[in-house]
């Protein structure tokens, strides 16, 4: 309509000042009064430029750019036909057709909890839904996808351009509720979260892409509790840090105790030995009395009356 506009506006300027240079004026007499009367002289060349500007802008409002990895449906008003234009230079000649441009690259939608994330960021878009249990826990996710080019004319026909707020958003909600129903909350913040997030996706596949949807991936970013939730799983956590530290603590003890005895049992059999010695030969005293001292003392008085020569007690006890 503003290209129409513009077309009209201009033409009519191109008439004014056609008609402005072709009049002229002429005196004549009228009732006995002389009148001026202004005449307007048409001449073919005068049509002929009319007709060729009008030509001429009309082309230059009818050509359209669609955009690289863009599709653009139009709509005839006349014939009540929809048609497809690809990326580059087409022809859309005004007031008779409306047109639609449909991006055909990869496209985003996110939900997640932090503002300024997402499709709607402002508010906290997270997405909470209850598990096996009952419980609440808040999913952050992002979908990838795609439209199918063959499938655009039907897209906007069924659905118009804000498929991800008709079609996408609700689909993706509804799916990621059901799963995680299925699933206890430990599951869902555990290992077994890859396998929840491909059971996610395969459910958005088979329920989008029959609309003309390419669901390339989902991505399960982030998964939070209620603060109530939350707490308890961190005193659970101190709790099984402690018994793990109280585990480590008897463990010590007991290796301690075990050397201990170990250390026992190796001194009485040593006395034990010792004794038997002894027994067998009394001397032996001596020796291990001798084999204290330092390597430097060859003789020791033990009285008035008697001299240890340490060479022959060491050779003895030997």
């Amino acid at each position: 309509m503003f290209a129409l506009f513009i077309v009209l506006v201009l033409l009519g300027v191109a008439v004014y000042f056609a008609l402005k240079k072709t009049s002229r004026v002429v005196i004549t007499e009228k009732n006995g009064e002389v009148v001026t009367v202004r005449k307007v002289g048409f001449s073919s060349g005068l049509v002929l430029g009319v007709l060729g500007v009008l030509i001429l802008l009309l082309i230059f409002f009818s050509i359209r750019i669609v955009p690289v990895g863009h599709a653009m449906v139009k709509f005839n008003v006349l014939t009540k036909r929809f048609s497809l234009s690809r990326e580059g230079v087409t022809f859309v000649p005004p007031v008779i057709y409306k047109t639609y441009i449909y991006d055909l690259r990869r496209q985003e939608y996110t939900m997640s909890s932090r503002k300024g994330e997402g499709k709607k960021k402002n508010i906290d878009d997270s997405l909470w839904s209850p598990t096996k249990e009952g419980l609440q826990v808040g999913i952050d996710l992002t979908c990838w996808y795609r439209i199918k080019p063959d499938s655009v004319i039907s897209l906007h026909r069924r659905i118009g351009p804000d498929y991800d707020e008709k079609v996408v958003r609700p689909a993706i909600r509804s799916i990621v509720r059901h799963v995680i129903s299925e699933y206890p909350i430990m599951d869902v913040y555990s290992e077994k979260r890859r396998l929840i997030q491909g059971e996610i996706l395969r459910r958005v596949r088979e329920l989008l892409e029959k609309d003309g949807f390419i669901i390339e991936e989902i991505v399960l970013r982030d998964v939070h509790f209620t603060p109530d939730f939350s707490k308890a799983i961190e005193e659970k956590q101190i709790a099984q840090q402690e018994a793990e530290r109280m585990k480590y603590v008897l463990e010590k003890e007991r290796k301690e105790a075990e050397r201990k005895k170990i250390e026992a049992e190796g001194t009485a059999r040593a006395i034990e030995i010792v004794s038997k010695q002894l027994k067998k030969n009394p001397e032996y005293i001596k020796y291990l009395y001798v084999d204290k001292l330092s390597d430097k003392i060859q003789v020791i008085v033990s009285d008035q009356s008697t001299i240890m020569n340490l060479g022959e007690i060491l050779k003895k006890g030997k």
